[in-house]
């Protein structure tokens, strides 16, 4: 199933990376924008979670920043195809479909633990540098998704490398991780609790959890799951952006 990608040759191979996480990205934004600003509110289901305007001109720098996360993530794709095309790594012949669930479920996990891992190495002294741009939103959006620094997105993009090193994975397993996780990230941008009860609990709760970490800076450094945050001690209580979001709730800064 594979086979055509690998034999592409490296441009062909960056054009389709960039057109693939364009897709991706502002499919995944205006369908969580139309649900989170028109649909849920008017069937009464969920709720905004910072009231806080956005700043001038926020959307248009998150789109202009996630363009430039895109083009790194898009031409990226040559590395996994390198390792590919030079024999260090290899895809699954003919895998079942039980095979290819268990992959997904797999990388879903590592995807979370590299998240954790390079988002608290993006928060030290050393890193954060390259991580303040995406803290320019303090109020997130689903734009935010991919306002990354340029050495952010290259350290998120790396999130295949290791796996396709220690396995061969099937083709499909691997192409879906960019689709978990940009749907998990437009999810935890959406400034919108998805969830009858209030506060959500579970993976719903995820909105919440990274609501309070772009309001706070600090803690939740998780992405879907709280596991990892719970384990290290850096999840952050459910009132901890009250009082920012109440000092300072007319003029969306921190």
């Amino acid at each position: 199933m594979g086979s055509w990608f690998i034999s592409l040759d490296w441009l062909q191979v960056m054009t389709v990376g960039v057109m693939y996480f364009s897709v991706l990205y502002f499919t995944t934004a205006l369908v969580n924008t139309w649900l989170s600003q028109r649909l849920m509110p008017a069937i009464g289901f969920g709720r905004r979670l910072d009231p806080r305007p956005l700043r001038p001109g926020q959307l248009r720098r998150e789109i202009g920043e996630s363009m430039m996360s895109i083009l790194i993530f898009g031409t990226g794709l040559v590395v996994p195809w390198g390792l590919l095309r030079l024999g260090w790594a290899q895809l699954a012949t003919a895998p079942s479909v039980a095979q290819i669930i268990i992959e997904i479920i797999v990388l879903f996990f590592w995807n979370e633990l590299h998240f954790y891992l390079n988002h608290r190495l993006l928060h030290t002294r050393l890193m954060r540098r390259f991580h303040v741009a995406h803290h320019r939103s303090h109020v997130a959006t689903p734009f935010s998704t991919y306002a990354f620094h340029p050495v952010e997105a290259a350290m998120l993009g790396s999130v295949p490398l290791i796996p396709m090193l220690l396995h061969d994975f099937s083709f499909a397993a691997l192409a879906s991780l960019p689709v978990i996780s940009i749907v998990l990230n437009s999810l935890g941008h959406a400034n919108y609790e998805y969830s009858r009860s209030a506060p959500a609990r579970g993976p719903l709760a995820a909105s919440r959890r990274h609501h309070l970490h772009h309001a706070c800076y600090h803690g939740n450094y998780g992405f879907l799951l709280p596991v990892f945050d719970q384990l290290f001690g850096t999840g952050l209580p459910l009132d901890a952006a009250d009082d920012r979001i109440a000092a300072r709730g007319g003029d969306g800064a921190t």
